[in-house]
């Protein structure tokens, strides 16, 4: 059911003054688009008939068939809090559609609803999503360039006079909560200059939507303070990555499909087959939610982010942490992905890796209470602990091979991810980096 109608739209615009909409949808790579209106083009907008050049997105369609439709969500209407000097702007986001009416196979907001409706047809009413998103702050240069120089000195919790980040935090908090977001939390990160905020928990569509529009804020209010926000999972050699941790849970009607009461650890047989069917896909996952090559130096041992398949309760190494509440807020948590994921795919591909293990009613092998990084290979191999995939290369061929995760993404979307991704491997292998030059230049 709509919270807003077309008549509410059209009133709220007058309203609030709004002169722009930006009609928002993201290409295959999590990347924001716009195409943006004046509001005397508002109505033809809410009558589904404004068209744009697919052709021209990463992902989409080649030219012959370029032509496609945006179709807003009207519940996702919001008015920026900042404006321009001619009037406010507003931003409504849209699922894409084929000239014929059908949905888009490789809109990515498509491929997420087509995995919700599997769940819901396997009698869950709700796929919940609390993200925890982390981003560093860089100065900017006098052209307004990021430079490497980080705006604070700060760790863990810091606060004033060391995290100088503090008062541009403070305002990204401000500007989500007049957008109608619950910040939960927002502290420093282990890293100087690293922060996190995490937002109350959503159904799955909402949280994705909320994170891509959490990442414009950040973006926009950190150069307000003369920053660059970004979200790259690993920007500095020697300090912890940016994560993007995922809890979620499954509802049936008003009740968590998670919790049991009589389980010693308080998790149904539901929570343990969807946590079996996360580690049984998670090698086949990481290329969508570690999408960069940038990703994979995230994922080393050392710096609190999982490079090993394995669940636990009590410690912080594996794949998947069990937090502490329980009752409605018994939920896994998933602590791979990082923030470069297309959120979408990212959420899609984690509820059909859980559902998979639903379905196939798929055992969880026994929790891993011991700190893993300590542990050599043979020990791991004993516990029957693998290890997530090393490289963008590695992770790539995992998902061609995983066709529960294939499936999830549909033919359109993985081809072009695919291609897309191992372009940017190609890329990468074949460039000279400055390391190899301050490693073998003098020397051989």
């Amino acid at each position: 059911m709509s919270k807003y109608t077309r008549e509410d739209i059209m009133r709220l615009a007058q309203e609030e003054d709004v002169r722009y909409i930006r009609l928002q949808f993201t290409d295959l790579m999590g990347v924001i688009k716009n195409v943006e209106i004046p509001l005397s083009q508002l109505p033809k907008a809410l009558d589904n008939k404004m068209m744009f050049d697919g052709s021209s997105i990463e992902g989409f369609v080649r030219i012959e068939e370029s032509d496609m439709y945006l179709v807003p969500d009207l519940d996702t209407w919001v008015v920026f809090p900042w404006g321009n000097e001619h009037g406010k702007i507003a931003r409504l986001i849209c699922d894409i559609f084929n000239p014929d009416g059908t949905p888009f196979e490789g809109d990515p907001r498509y491929i997420l609803k087509r995995a919700l409706k599997e769940a819901e047809e396997m009698g869950f009413s709700a796929f919940n999503v609390g993200p925890e998103p982390e981003f560093f702050l860089f100065k900017l240069d006098e052209k307004g360039e990021p430079t490497l120089d980080l705006n604070d000195q700060g760790g863990y919790f810091d606060f004033a006079p060391l995290d100088s980040g503090e008062n541009c935090r403070r305002d990204i908090v401000l500007t989500l909560e007049k957008m109608g977001y619950e910040v939960e939390a927002s502290h420093h990160e282990v890293a100087p200059g690293q922060h996190e905020i995490d937002f109350k928990y959503a159904n799955a569509l909402q949280a994705a939507d909320q994170i891509l529009t959490f990442k414009l804020v950040v973006k926009t209010i950190a150069q307000k303070h003369g920053l660059h926000a970004t979200f790259m999972p690993k920007p500095l050699y020697g300090v912890a990555g940016s994560g993007m941790h995922a809890n979620q849970s499954l509802f049936r009607g008003n009740q968590n499909a998670f919790y049991d009461e009589t389980d010693e650890m308080g998790l149904s047989q539901t929570a343990k087959h969807y946590l079996a069917g996360i580690l049984n896909h998670a090698r086949g996952f990481t290329a969508i939610t570690n999408p960069l090559v940038n990703s994979y130096k995230r994922l080393v041992p050392g710096y609190e982010a999982p490079c090993y398949v394995a669940w636990s309760a009590k410690n912080r190494s594996p794949l998947i942490r069990i937090p502490a509440s329980r009752g409605m807020g018994t939920r896994i948590e998933v602590r791979s992905p990082d923030p470069a994921t297309n959120p979408y795919l990212a959420l899609a591909v984690m509820l059909k890796a859980g559902l998979d293990g639903i379905k196939n009613k798929v055992e969880v092998p026994p929790a891993i209470d011991r700190n893993i990084y300590v542990m050599n290979e043979q020990e791991r191999e004993e516990n029957g602990i693998s290890n997530l995939p090393a490289t963008l290369k590695e992770a790539i061929e995992c998902l061609k091979s995983d066709p529960v995760i294939c499936e999830a993404l549909g033919e359109h979307a993985l081809l072009h991810f695919i291609e897309a991704k191992e372009i940017e491997w190609d890329m990468f292998r074949t460039r000279v980096h400055a390391w190899e030059r301050e490693q073998y230049m003098t020397t051989y």
